[in-house]
């Protein structure tokens, strides 16, 4: 049994309570989730890498600021991938940094890759594929990259940054990357 766990801190972090299970299957194997509040403020997305590369990676949603969660929903293949980071740009849009990893995106051209998906809350809670999915970077060894932290500037730039092989025959180190979902719309269109 696979089984999927949560744990609460009231202090920052500093001290952690018991864990509680949230969910367990025999047939998916949930981990790594990344968590993104809904504009209202009123719900929670939670995605979640599916770790045996069987099916896409999956989403659950909280109500009620964590204490429970809905069964667990697979992702559509632009968000397949592992360590979902997300952010709103200043126009409502949902940038979501992770890597491009699933047995759904075997044969992506960005499998492996560190990507972006651009979207709207409403995408997440209806399945949606999204507006479009870009390569923020070209890994060049297997799949080891992207644990990407995500943050958002008072002027709109979006400044992500993670690990990755970058140059063929290299160690990995470490970029940022600046953007605006502006210049991501531009880059979309090619």
């Amino acid at each position: 049994m696979r089984t999927l766990y949560k744990t609460l801190s009231t202090d920052g972090g500093l001290t952690w309570g018991e864990p509680e299970t949230i969910f367990s299957s025999q047939d998916i194997f949930l981990c790594e989730p990344g968590v993104i509040r809904s504009p209202d403020g009123k719900q929670l997305a939670m995605l979640l890498r599916e770790n045996t590369r069987q099916k896409n990676s999956h989403i659950m949603f909280s109500d009620d600021e964590g204490k429970t969660w809905t069964k667990p929903r697979e992702l559509p293949a632009s968000l397949s991938g592992d360590r979902h980071t997300g952010v709103y740009g200043p126009d409502g849009r949902l940038f979501i940094s992770f890597r491009d990893r699933s047995a759904a995106n075997v044969n992506s051209p960005t499998a492996g890759d560190w990507v972006a998906w651009v979207g709207t809350y409403d995408d997440l809670v209806e399945g949606n594929e999204g507006q479009y999915r870009v390569r923020l970077m070209d890994n060049q060894k297997g799949s080891d990259c992207a644990y990407p932290g995500v943050e958002i500037l008072p002027d709109g730039t979006i400044v992500t940054t993670t690990y990755g092989h970058w140059t063929a025959g290299e160690a990995p180190y470490i970029v940022s990357v600046r953007l605006k979902l502006e210049e991501l719309d531009e880059r979309a269109k090619d």
